[in-house]
Protein backbone atom coordinates (compact mmCIF):
# COMPACT_ATOMS: atom_id res chain seq x y z
CA UNK A 1 0.00 0.00 0.00
CA UNK A 2 1.53 3.31 -1.08
CA UNK A 3 1.48 6.69 0.63
CA UNK A 4 -1.20 8.97 -0.74
CA UNK A 5 -2.17 12.58 0.02
CA UNK A 6 -5.10 11.25 2.06
CA UNK A 7 -2.83 9.15 4.34
CA UNK A 8 -0.47 12.11 4.80
CA UNK A 9 -3.41 14.34 5.80
CA UNK A 10 -4.66 11.65 8.22
CA UNK A 11 -1.31 11.31 10.01
CA UNK A 12 -0.95 15.09 10.16
CA UNK A 13 -4.39 15.40 11.76
CA UNK A 14 -3.51 12.68 14.32
CA UNK A 15 -0.26 14.44 15.25
CA UNK A 16 -2.09 17.75 15.59
CA UNK A 17 -4.75 16.22 17.85
CA UNK A 18 -2.10 14.55 20.03
CA UNK A 19 -0.19 17.82 20.40
CA UNK A 20 -3.43 19.61 21.27
CA UNK A 21 -4.28 16.98 23.89
CA UNK A 22 -0.81 17.27 25.47
CA UNK A 23 -1.14 21.06 25.57
CA UNK A 24 -4.54 20.80 27.26
CA UNK A 25 -3.22 18.33 29.84
CA UNK A 26 -0.28 20.60 30.64
CA UNK A 27 -2.62 23.57 31.03
CA UNK A 28 -4.87 21.60 33.37
CA UNK A 29 -2.04 20.42 35.64
CA UNK A 30 -2.39 21.93 39.10
CA UNK A 31 0.68 23.91 40.04
CA UNK A 32 1.91 23.88 43.61
CA UNK A 33 1.60 27.14 45.55
CA UNK A 34 4.81 29.10 46.13
CA UNK A 35 7.06 28.20 49.09
CA UNK A 36 6.15 29.59 52.49
CA UNK A 37 8.13 32.78 53.08
CA UNK A 38 5.81 34.59 55.49
CA UNK A 39 3.56 33.55 58.36
CA UNK A 40 1.03 30.98 57.06
CA UNK A 41 -2.14 29.90 58.88
CA UNK A 42 -5.08 27.52 58.48
CA UNK A 43 -8.09 27.26 60.79
CA UNK A 44 -9.85 24.48 58.75
CA UNK A 45 -13.11 26.39 59.10
CA UNK A 46 -14.59 25.20 55.80
CA UNK A 47 -16.51 22.33 54.22
CA UNK A 48 -13.62 20.63 52.41
CA UNK A 49 -9.88 20.08 52.74
CA UNK A 50 -9.17 22.48 49.89
CA UNK A 51 -6.46 22.84 47.29
CA UNK A 52 -3.63 23.71 49.69
CA UNK A 53 -3.17 20.02 50.53
CA UNK A 54 -2.43 16.77 48.76
CA UNK A 55 -4.09 13.79 50.47
CA UNK A 56 -2.43 10.50 49.50
CA UNK A 57 -5.46 8.48 50.61
CA UNK A 58 -8.78 8.54 52.41
CA UNK A 59 -9.24 9.33 56.07
CA UNK A 60 -9.15 13.14 56.10
CA UNK A 61 -11.99 15.64 56.20
CA UNK A 62 -12.90 18.96 57.75
CA UNK A 63 -15.66 18.94 60.38
CA UNK A 64 -16.72 21.31 63.13
CA UNK A 65 -14.01 23.79 62.16
CA UNK A 66 -11.12 21.31 62.46
CA UNK A 67 -9.29 18.63 60.46
CA UNK A 68 -10.31 15.05 61.19
CA UNK A 69 -7.85 12.21 60.52
CA UNK A 70 -8.89 8.62 61.11
CA UNK A 71 -8.12 5.28 59.48
CA UNK A 72 -5.67 6.82 57.00
CA UNK A 73 -3.24 3.87 57.29
CA UNK A 74 -0.12 6.03 56.97
CA UNK A 75 -1.29 7.92 53.91
CA UNK A 76 -0.28 11.47 54.89
CA UNK A 77 -2.11 14.63 53.91
CA UNK A 78 0.72 16.86 52.68
CA UNK A 79 0.73 20.63 52.63
CA UNK A 80 1.57 21.52 49.04
CA UNK A 81 3.66 24.60 49.87
CA UNK A 82 7.32 23.91 50.67
CA UNK A 83 8.62 24.69 54.14
CA UNK A 84 11.43 27.10 54.97
CA UNK A 85 14.72 25.53 56.08
CA UNK A 86 14.35 26.86 59.64
CA UNK A 87 10.75 27.09 60.78
CA UNK A 88 8.31 26.93 63.69
CA UNK A 89 5.13 24.89 63.17
CA UNK A 90 2.31 25.17 65.71
CA UNK A 91 -1.15 23.64 65.93
CA UNK A 92 -3.76 22.28 68.31
CA UNK A 93 -4.42 18.55 68.31
CA UNK A 94 -6.34 15.89 70.22
CA UNK A 95 -7.64 12.34 70.02
CA UNK A 96 -11.03 11.05 71.06
CA UNK A 97 -9.50 7.59 71.26
CA UNK A 98 -7.75 6.01 74.28
CA UNK A 99 -5.18 4.61 71.81
CA UNK A 100 -3.84 8.13 71.22
CA UNK A 101 -1.43 8.03 68.27
CA UNK A 102 -1.35 11.68 67.17
CA UNK A 103 1.25 12.07 64.43
CA UNK A 104 2.67 14.43 61.81
CA UNK A 105 5.66 14.40 59.48
CA UNK A 106 8.03 17.32 58.93
CA UNK A 107 10.60 17.80 56.17
CA UNK A 108 9.25 14.94 54.05
CA UNK A 109 8.99 14.73 50.27
CA UNK A 110 5.37 15.83 49.94
CA UNK A 111 4.00 12.76 48.19
CA UNK A 112 5.10 9.49 49.83
CA UNK A 113 2.82 7.09 51.72
CA UNK A 114 2.65 3.49 52.91
CA UNK A 115 1.64 1.52 49.78
CA UNK A 116 0.60 -1.73 51.47
CA UNK A 117 0.14 -1.05 55.20
CA UNK A 118 3.14 -3.14 56.25
CA UNK A 119 5.69 -0.59 57.45
CA UNK A 120 5.74 3.09 56.56
CA UNK A 121 9.13 4.54 55.61
CA UNK A 122 8.97 8.28 56.36
CA UNK A 123 10.87 10.63 54.07
CA UNK A 124 11.29 13.14 56.90
CA UNK A 125 10.94 13.23 60.68
CA UNK A 126 7.87 11.37 61.98
CA UNK A 127 6.65 12.96 65.21
CA UNK A 128 4.34 10.70 67.20
CA UNK A 129 2.53 11.28 70.50
CA UNK A 130 1.19 8.14 72.17
CA UNK A 131 1.84 5.75 69.31
CA UNK A 132 1.54 1.98 69.39
CA UNK A 133 -1.59 1.89 71.53
CA UNK A 134 -0.52 4.94 73.57
CA UNK A 135 2.73 3.33 74.71
CA UNK A 136 5.45 5.52 73.17
CA UNK A 137 6.14 9.00 71.79
CA UNK A 138 9.08 9.74 69.52
CA UNK A 139 10.83 11.77 66.83
CA UNK A 140 11.74 9.23 64.17
CA UNK A 141 14.28 10.16 61.51
CA UNK A 142 13.36 8.32 58.30
CA UNK A 143 12.04 5.46 60.45
CA UNK A 144 9.19 5.44 62.95
CA UNK A 145 10.44 2.16 64.41
CA UNK A 146 14.04 3.19 65.12
CA UNK A 147 14.88 2.17 68.70
CA UNK A 148 17.58 4.84 68.83
CA UNK A 149 15.24 7.77 68.21
CA UNK A 150 14.46 10.30 70.97
CA UNK A 151 11.45 8.84 72.75
CA UNK A 152 9.29 8.89 75.88
CA UNK A 153 7.20 6.09 77.37
CA UNK A 154 5.81 7.91 80.39
CA UNK A 155 3.46 10.54 79.02
CA UNK A 156 0.17 9.32 77.55
CA UNK A 157 -2.42 10.95 75.33
CA UNK A 158 -5.53 11.71 77.37
CA UNK A 159 -8.63 11.14 75.26
CA UNK A 160 -10.49 14.36 74.34
CA UNK A 161 -7.79 16.59 75.89
CA UNK A 162 -6.58 19.31 73.55
CA UNK A 163 -2.84 19.88 73.23
CA UNK A 164 -0.87 22.71 71.64
CA UNK A 165 2.21 21.52 69.79
CA UNK A 166 5.18 23.55 68.61
CA UNK A 167 7.81 21.96 66.36
CA UNK A 168 10.83 24.11 65.63
CA UNK A 169 14.01 23.64 63.65
CA UNK A 170 17.03 25.92 63.97
CA UNK A 171 20.22 24.65 62.40
CA UNK A 172 20.64 20.99 63.35
CA UNK A 173 18.24 21.02 66.31
CA UNK A 174 14.58 19.98 66.19
CA UNK A 175 12.59 20.82 69.33
CA UNK A 176 9.07 19.60 70.07
CA UNK A 177 7.06 21.18 72.88
CA UNK A 178 3.58 20.40 74.14
CA UNK A 179 1.56 23.14 75.85
CA UNK A 180 4.64 25.33 76.05
CA UNK A 181 6.85 22.73 77.75
CA UNK A 182 9.79 21.02 75.98
CA UNK A 183 8.97 17.38 75.33
CA UNK A 184 11.50 15.81 72.93
CA UNK A 185 14.37 17.11 70.82
CA UNK A 186 16.68 15.75 68.13
CA UNK A 187 20.12 17.14 67.41
CA UNK A 188 20.70 15.79 63.90
CA UNK A 189 24.30 15.94 62.65
CA UNK A 190 23.01 15.44 59.10
CA UNK A 191 19.74 17.42 58.92
CA UNK A 192 17.17 16.40 56.35
CA UNK A 193 16.97 19.44 54.10
CA UNK A 194 16.61 20.58 50.51
CA UNK A 195 14.59 18.97 47.73
CA UNK A 196 12.77 15.90 49.01
CA UNK A 197 12.88 17.13 52.63
CA UNK A 198 10.82 20.32 52.51
CA UNK A 199 7.16 19.46 53.15
CA UNK A 200 4.85 19.12 56.16
CA UNK A 201 2.14 16.49 56.44
CA UNK A 202 -0.56 15.37 58.83
CA UNK A 203 -0.54 11.61 59.28
CA UNK A 204 -2.66 8.91 60.91
CA UNK A 205 -2.91 5.16 61.29
CA UNK A 206 -6.27 4.13 62.78
CA UNK A 207 -7.25 6.19 65.84
CA UNK A 208 -9.58 9.19 65.73
CA UNK A 209 -7.35 12.29 65.76
CA UNK A 210 -7.99 15.99 65.15
CA UNK A 211 -5.94 19.06 64.21
CA UNK A 212 -6.69 22.79 64.21
CA UNK A 213 -5.19 26.29 64.10
CA UNK A 214 -2.08 25.50 62.07
CA UNK A 215 0.55 28.26 62.06
CA UNK A 216 3.82 28.07 60.11
CA UNK A 217 6.38 30.76 60.84
CA UNK A 218 9.72 31.02 59.01
CA UNK A 219 12.66 31.65 61.36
Amino acid sequence: MGITPDTIDYHARVRFLLLLLLALLAACKVKDPPPIRDRWTDSFDRDSIGGSYYATGDGYKTANGALSATGAKNHPMWLRSRLPRDVRIEFDCWSTDARGDIKVEVFGDGHSYDPDGNRYAPTGYEIIFGGWNNSQSMIGRLDEHDAGSPSDRKRKVVANQKYHWAIERRGKLIRWSIDGVDFLRLDDPQPLEGVGHDYFGFNNWESDTWFDNLVIQPL
